[in-house]
């Protein structure tokens, strides 16, 4: 019995080797600088074994191969690459955009909610992309913007009544807003205690950081085929509730005459349409219950925890800045005082509130990086290195957000980098909402509504923030980005 098992390690190890000799070999071939630290899983090694978030990985990897336009980096027997050039991020994302249309992973048969236009490639994608955005055009977020105005209000009120909440747990608080403002705005959703509701428990649970989330990220992203062969899911969890949900809200809405332009409305328009039919490339897609509430979970989802984290972000970094707070908060007053209400227009002219959200986005930005899937042989301009169909790709947010080069001071809060005078400056490095035909179809929405709430939190309270004793600094994030070692005191002010 004991030389079988000893014989099994053996091979086991001879097996690991080979493997890592090879990653290693083919991208020395290709004159591509390599993750040595471990040939074989790579990033997710580390990931697994550690208490590093994703990003905190390839930010190591980047800062030692400051001068490599690229690293390649072991994953089982698929290539990858950490590509951090600008130039051939540029290239990857926009310039050969044909060659990089997948995101992954690849979402697995029977995931239902997984099954969205975040995560869908090729013509699947390019068809339902299509059919979403015009929900989300200037026209749209100008008649949805007074939910949003209106959900800020009602959270500040909600705050002074619950006096409990202005300290401690901020990131809670920017999440009961978010949520509560994308479920009204969106969904036409609205209870009497909105900011404790059953979504955003769900929201929460589908951004549950645990080591069976960890576990199922890495295999999905190491390997398509034992993804498939396991059956990794990434919502499952959330299937019963929302699609339960959304049927009803379906229901609802066809007994409505009334027309109110949210999502629901948008869905029932394609499923009375029938199949949806591209006829560049003849894609179809039944438009049923299901695929449409997976459209749904995904606005909703994106709309809550990634957007939270750039609201916390604004609150700390404001905390940490006094002067910074006072010169916002003037241009909140004189606008507010000036306009008595704010409309998608004026808040979107409030120059220097912009350039605090574009600051925040720079330095707190929610998701570290992003992901990208070759599919069809391409060549990176700078280091002319050869990228085969099927390799995957790591593009870095808060590495170039963090680069000296692009952004000087990069640990300074500083919105002036954003001001009409500066901005554009460092536009090939900053992302974060990504870039490219891929890039968030949601990011007007998201900017509105954080904006939303920035505007009303400032008006009515002070922000002051705590460090949180003993915090490492980052959460272990699989592609999030949040910072943990601060929190913040919302101080009434004496109007």
């Amino acid at each position: 019995m004991y030389p079988i098992i000893l014989l099994c390690v053996v091979v086991a190890l001879i097996f690991l080797y080979l493997i890592g000799r090879y990653n290693k070999n083919y991208w020395r071939k290709r004159g591509v600088a390599f993750y040595d630290k471990n040939k074989v899983f790579g990033l997710f090694w580390d990931f697994l074994t550690t208490e590093k978030a994703m990003f905190e990985i390839l930010s190591e990897i980047y800062k030692s191969n400051e001068n490599a336009p690229a690293v390649g980096i072991g994953s089982l027997m698929t290539p990858s690459l950490y590509v951090m050039d600008p130039q051939n991020v540029h290239h990857v994302m926009q310039t050969d955009f044909q060659s990089f249309t997948y995101r992954g992973p690849i979402i697995n048969e029977g995931d239902l909610l997984g099954d969205n236009v975040l995560f869908m490639n090729g013509p699947r994608w390019k068809l339902m992309r299509q059919k979403l955005t015009p929900f989300f055009t200037a026209a749209k977020l100008r008649n949805m913007y007074y939910i949003l105005d209106r959900t800020a209000q009602d959270f500040v009120e909600h705050l002074k009544q619950n006096p409990q909440k202005l300290k401690g747990n901020g990131f809670d608080r920017a999440n009961e807003f978010c949520a509560a403002a994308i479920a009204a705005a969106v969904f036409g959703i609205g209870t009497d205690s909105s900011f404790v509701s059953p979504f955003l428990k769900m929201a929460r649970d589908a951004f549950t950081l645990n080591w069976v989330t960890h576990l199922r990220y890495t295999v999905a992203h190491l390997s398509d085929s034992i993804s498939k062969a396991v059956g990794v899911k990434f919502f499952k969890e959330q299937e019963p509730f929302f699609i339960g949900v959304v049927k009803q809200m379906f229901r609802a809405a066809e007994k409505d005459e009334i027309k109110k332009h949210y999502f629901t409305d948008i869905c029932l328009s394609l499923r009375k349409a029938g199949v949806m039919k591209d006829l560049e490339t003849g894609e179809e897609l039944e438009p049923t219950d299901e695929l449409l509430a997976a459209q749904g979970f995904f606005f909703y989802v994106a709309g809550v925890e990634p957007t939270a984290s750039a609201l916390f972000g604004a609150l700390t970094e404001l905390g940490k800045h006094p002067e910074i707070q006072a010169k916002l908060q003037k241009e909140v007053d004189e606008t507010v005082e000036k306009h008595g209400k704010v409309t998608y227009e004026i808040i979107s002219e409030m120059k220097y509130l912009d350039q605090v959200l574009n600051e925040t986005l720079r330095i707190q930005t929610p998701v570290g990086f992003i992901n990208r899937i070759c599919t069809r042989d391409s060549v990176l301009p700078i280091g002319n290195i050869e990228v085969s169909k099927g390799t995957k790709l790591y593009i870095p947010i808060f590495d170039l957000h963090f680069d000296p080069k692009y952004f000087p001071e990069p640990e300074k809060f500083d919105p002036e980098r954003f001001s009409p005078e500066n901005k554009g400056s460092s536009d090939m490095a900053y992302m974060p909402f990504g870039k490219g035909g891929r890039v968030c179809i949601g990011m007007r929405y998201a900017r509105l509504q954080v904006l939303a709430g920035l505007l009303h939190l400032l008006r009515h309270f002070d922000v002051l923030t705590h460090r949180v004793p003993g915090s490492r600094k980052y959460a272990k994030g699989q592609f999030q980005m949040r910072r943990v070692d601060n929190d913040i005191e919302l101080i009434p002010r004496q109007m």
